[in-house]
């Protein structure tokens, strides 16, 4: 699952979420081999993705906070089931999905992460669906059904919920292919829907929606229209699918920053109201060389690390 080699300019992340039963808490985790939303990484040129490796943990709700230490090569442990970056690690146990985060939270909250996140599947699919014809890009839902628990060293950090994981490969900057794309899972009473939207910078796009059961079977489906909800705080476009005469609605934000937006969002699909997590991407924003420096200031760079 875990050890492999990207190329250069290339990228691999796996995304981990949940949200609390009660809806006042989430949490989202990536490990990145070739961080693509590090700025260090693309003033590296991308040459080699191992040397920009971090896992990204952020919690929302109160006290929140944020940790994304971009890290060196000698940082990063890959095998076929850890990845290990720094002092943190994603474990599949061939059951379950263990990480273990040490990590410390950038501005404003300021401090140590400690904890133990796990992430139970009803089951794994065998879900790959290329973004691009070419297959330079590749989603690969692992989890669209899972329980999630939670168990940090913070007050109020320890929760239950409905979790997911998936993965995103990919052989060139996301940029380079894409201008805008929003995603969303949304727990159902039969599983969960998928939906990935893309508009690709040679005009063409994707559209993906897929209904998930617990056994891990997926199944393309017909999408409901897509349909535009309220811009985030910084203005950018969001939408995601909802039947004909409903609008989506944002019922808890996440992560909101000039290029991406990540929030639990309610639609309606197929008749069924449905709460879960969307992302709206804007990769034309994330292309401007003034946001670099901004995102550096969150995004610290660690360039040593010694392995105990």
């Amino acid at each position: 699952m875990f050890d492999l080699a990207v190329p250069p300019g290339g990228y691999a992340w796996w995304y981990v979420d949940g949200v609390s039963d009660d809806g006042a808490r989430a949490i989202s985790v990536i490990g990145f081999i070739g961080s693509v939303f590090s700025p260090w990484y693309h003033w590296s040129g991308r040459a080699d993705p191992a040397n920009h490796c971090c896992l990204n943990v952020a919690t929302y709700g109160p006290g929140g906070r944020f940790a994304m230490t971009d890290r060196g090569r000698d940082a990063l442990r890959p095998t076929e089931t850890r990845l290990r970056i720094g002092p943190s690690e994603m474990h599949w146990t061939g059951q379950e999905l263990r990480i273990d985060v040490n990590e410390i939270a950038s501005l404003p909250r300021v401090g140590r992460m400690r904890g133990r996140i796990v992430l139970t599947p009803d089951a794994v699919t065998g879900v790959e669906l290329p973004l691009t014809d070419d297959g330079a890009h590749v989603w690969r839902p692992f989890a669209p059904v899972a329980r999630i628990r939670v168990d940090l060293d913070a007050p109020g950090w320890q929760f239950s919920g409905h979790g997911y994981f998936d993965a995103n490969f990919g052989t060139r900057p996301l940029e380079s292919d894409f201008t805008y794309w929003t995603w969303g899972r949304f727990p159902t009473r039969a599983g969960a829907a998928c939906f990935y939207d893309a508009a690709r910078r040679d005009g063409s796009a994707l559209e993906a929606a897929f209904a998930f059961d617990g056994t891990g079977a997926g199944r393309v489906v017909p999408a409901p229209p897509r349909t535009a909800f309220r811009r985030s705080n910084w203005l950018l476009r969001r939408e995601t699918r909802a039947d004909p005469g409903t609008t989506p609605r944002q019922v808890k934000p996440m992560l909101d920053a000039p290029f991406y937006n990540r929030a639990v969002v309610e639609t309606v699909i197929d008749g069924e109201r449905v709460q879960g997590v969307h992302e709206a991407l804007d990769l034309r924003r994330y292309a401007n060389p003034l946001l670099k420096p901004m995102l550096a200031v969150r995004v610290p760079r660690r360039r040593s690390w010694s392995q105990a």
